[in-house]
């Protein structure tokens, strides 16, 4: 299946991001179950630690409209290499499925992976049980 449809939007997404302190911008589009697709870039803040990722900004969205389910997220950034997601977002994905699929390009070549690859030891709700 291809997913070049989910790439323009992240691109578009991308366009939108609020950057004003590190000039990098990610795009992300997030594809539900239902077939609609969620868009989110960075958005800084002066703090740093207020700063919100591409794709937590496209998963909060989502899920504020009552989407919980997902096939798979393109994700892209203004580099001209690949940029992977941070760890907190490989994380805050892990809620919804390791089976994820996670769709990125530089502009020349795409590469997909499924969230599992990039998160081998997620951290689940089984794990926060056990250590109770």
């Amino acid at each position: 299946m291809s997913y070049d449809f989910l790439i323009e939007k992240a691109k578009e997404a991308r366009e939108k991001a609020y950057v004003k302190y590190s000039n990098f911008k990610v795009g992300a589009a997030l594809l539900g179950k239902s077939g609609k697709i969620y868009t989110g870039c960075n958005i800084e803040n002066a703090s740093y630690g207020a700063t919100i990722c591409a794709e937590r900004t496209a998963f909060t969205k989502a899920i504020s409209e009552g989407e919980k389910e997902f096939e798979a997220i393109a994700i892209v950034s203004s580099s001209d290499d690949i940029t992977y997601p941070c760890g907190i977002c490989r994380q805050f994905m892990s809620e919804f499925g390791l089976d994820l699929k996670l769709i990125f390009t530089d502009g020349h070549k795409i590469v997909t992976y499924k969230l599992s690859d990039l998160l081998p030891y997620a951290f689940t709700e089984f794990e926060a049980i056990k250590e109770v």
